[in-house]
Formats: C-alpha cells, structure tokens, sequence
C-alpha cells in the first residue's frame, strides 16, 4: 500500500474513517471549481462490526466508484526529518530506508516508506536539501486496509493527517507567505507550517479537543501558556530556517472557550491570530451542518484528506 498515489474513478476522493463507535465520510471535489465544493460529510453509527458497516455503505453510498481514501491515526505512522540522500527520485524511498533504518524500532524490511521533499527556498538553499521521511509498519498498513478490503472498497490511498491538513491550509494562505495552522481533535494538537501549497513543519501538541471542557480558570490559562509557548518556540524556528518566508497569520480551529483562547493567543504572539472559518474558503451547499464551527473542527483533517490533487494517469 502506498501512502500516496490515486486511479482514475468518479471525480474528488471519498474519504472514509474508522472510529470506535462510527464511521466518518466525507466526499471534495476541488477540479473545476471556483472554490472547493463539500459534497458530502456526514458520520454513521457502527452496526455490528467494521466490515459490516463498510459494506452496508459501499452499497448505500456507491462506493466502489469513488477513490477512496482514509487517514492514518497519529500513532500509526512516524514522520522524520532527515537529508535528502543523492540519488535519482526514482531511487529516493530505497535510499531513505538505509537513511532511517537505525531510527526505528522494528525491521527497517517491515516498513512502508514513502517521501515528501522540503522545497529549497533562497536563504537555505546552500544547505543540504530535506525530506520528510513518512514510515509506518507493514503489519499495521495490512491491518488498517484489512476492513476495507473485506468489505469489497477499494481503498487506494492511506494518507496521514499533516498532509490532510496542508490541503486545508492552502486555501487560506497568501502567496509567498507562510500559514501556521493550529488544530485540536481526539489525539491532540497539530500544528503545521505551510507555503504554496507545501508543508514546511509540523509539530504536536499534547493538548488534545477535550482539553478544553470542564475546566476552571487556572487550568484554562496553564493550557493557554503551554500553547504559547509552543506556538513561540515553533514561529522562532520557522523564522530561523526561513526568515525570507514571514508566516501571515496563525489560524485556529474551534475548541470550546474559543474567544478567551484568540485573544490570549493574539496578546502573546507577534502574529495575527485568525479563528478558522471554512466557509471562507468552499461552499457546502448539502451540509449545513458545516457551519457549525465544532463540527468544521471534527471533520477539518477529514475534509482535508478527500481535497487531494487529482493526478493524471
């Protein structure tokens, strides 16, 4: 399985997650479009096990016309920042692996491994170019698509949250300018730096969507100084690497106490700080339910993963 990668089906790609209790679907179409256009993203309960489900909504939803693709959850997966070995792009994922071998705590033969480049940029150009090596074990690839396949999807692509996330970011920034965006779900917070459409850094935060519920005022404001001070410590680095390449704004998505948390956020950053809106950015004419701004928090990544570049074959 590779991590990216597409065939050619009906347009936009369907994106569909495994939760504990549902299954999440959302379905983009980017191609042809003014802005990008939700067509679908909706969450349906589980019955009886995950095949079950799946199969009932690859009749209900036709699914086996659609690309298909799912996210990788944080743990399943390491991205590594390493230097980009000298060899022919076709030859780039044999070297990494000799690159990353010793980085990992399994057989390096076990692992699916797959590259994303860091664009050079005019201040660091004489430093040696990076990759983002993306890895993951072969066991958990096969268990992840096991569902998939026994329900009869055709599930093409496994992609991974950071990148889902990028193809967000892209459509609020500006040109030449970097765009940090901050996200809070389930597992945590991630932020990531982009620029044209490319990921730059990423960074996780341990502050996850729950953290914001049911807390008093000093625990709100200890959450509140850890996220500056990650949000400082990531900018001065972005700077560091990057200076030419000033970020914009930092762009937040929803958690309860939203407000208290903009504007702790713009008195401590030297940088504009933006609560994310997506109906700034697409339309969503079959999903009201999208201009809850919770609910664009829950499905952001999701959406994200089903605005993947159609590739030409």
């Amino acid at each position: 399985m590779r991590f990216f990668g597409s065939a050619k089906r009906r347009p936009g790609w369907m994106c569909i997650n495994l939760k504990q209790d549902r299954v999440d679907v959302s379905h983009v179409l980017v191609n042809g479009k003014a802005r990008p256009e939700v067509l679908l993203c909706d969450s349906y309960r589980k019955e009886a096990d995950d095949v079950a489900t799946l199969k009932r909504l690859r009749r209900d939803l036709d699914l086996g016309r659609y690309r298909c693709t799912t996210l990788l959850k944080p743990g399943d997966y390491q991205i590594m920042p390493v230097e980009a070995p000298n060899v022919p792009a076709a030859e780039m994922k044999i070297a990494l692996r000799w690159r990353i071998k010793d980085l990992i705590d399994f057989p390096v033969e076990a692992a699916t491994v797959d590259a994303l480049t860091v664009p050079q940029t005019e201040n660091v150009s004489a430093r040696t170019p990076q990759v983002l090596a993306v890895v993951a074990n072969n066991e958990l690839i096969a268990a992840t698509a096991k569902s998939f396949n026994d329900a009869n999807i055709p599930l093409e692509v496994m992609d991974i949250p950071e990148l889902a996330q990028r193809n967000v970011a892209h459509f609020f920034e500006q040109q030449g300018r970097g765009l940090a965006l901050l996200t809070f779900d389930e597992y945590g917070g991630l932020l990531t730096f982009t620029c044209d459409n490319e990921l730059y850094q990423y960074r996780r935060l341990e502050q996850s969507h729950a953290s914001f519920q049911n807390i008093d005022e000093e625990q709100r404001r200890q959450i509140y100084d850890r996220i500056v001070l990650e949000l400082q410590r990531s900018l001065d680095h972005f700077d560091r690497q990057y200076h030419r390449m000033s970020v914009s704004s930092v762009v937040v998505t929803p958690v309860p106490g939203a407000d208290d948390l903009l504007e702790y956020l713009a008195a401590n950053l030297g940088t504009p700080v933006a609560l994310l809106d997506l109906s700034q950015i697409m339309d969503f004419p079959h999903t009201p339910e999208l201009r809850e701004p919770e609910r664009q928090a829950q499905c952001l990544q999701m959406i994200g993963a089903s605005m993947r570049e159609e590739a030409t074959v």
